[in-house]
């Protein structure tokens, strides 16, 4: 069985709500970034891991769709996905309860139908997605270029000479 991994590490000083931390991960894009609370105002400095959390399920959820539109044959231009986390305060605490995925792209050939079926398909296959215990709403829209490329073509009729 072949395994992949990676490590992030974080630490906390203080209370949940008026401590601060820092997070660095094993790539070195994050280096002692500044972190805190979610629910504090969104001009604080630094981010929380929530943010960190949706990100990283666009970012794998767009890899996962862009991996099943070459598998059916498409050329992808680009893909465009806001995952937007919600937290609830439950009994239990302060739960993940949605994650919600909107999706655009720009797949020449391809017609609605089909990128739908390629982001069903990629939103059961993502790792992120499989990973956690919460309701993953998506939305899904192709994207057509203005100057009429990647509109979708019927089927090809030969031409008699």
């Amino acid at each position: 069985m072949k395994t992949f991994s990676r490590k992030g590490h974080a630490t906390w000083k203080g209370a949940m709500g008026s401590g601060n931390g820092w997070m660095t991960t094993e790539s070195g894009l994050l280096n002692k970034a500044a972190f805190m609370v979610g629910r504090r105002k969104k001009t604080s400095a630094g981010c929380n891991p929530y943010e960190l959390l949706a990100t990283a399920h666009a970012g794998c959820f767009s890899m996962a769709l862009g991996e099943e539109l070459g598998q059916a044959g498409f050329k992808v231009c680009d893909i465009g996905t806001t995952a937007t986390v919600t937290l609830e305060r439950l009994e239990s605490g302060w739960t993940l309860t949605q994650m919600q995925l909107d999706v655009t792209a720009r797949v020449p050939r391809a017609a609605q139908c089909q990128f739908i079926d390629a982001a069903m398909r990629a939103k059961t296959r993502c790792t992120i997605s499989r990973m956690m215990n919460a309701n993953i709403s998506m939305t899904a829209k192709l994207l057509r270029d203005p100057n009429g490329g990647g509109q979708p073509r019927g089927p090809r009729v030969p031409r008699m000479s």
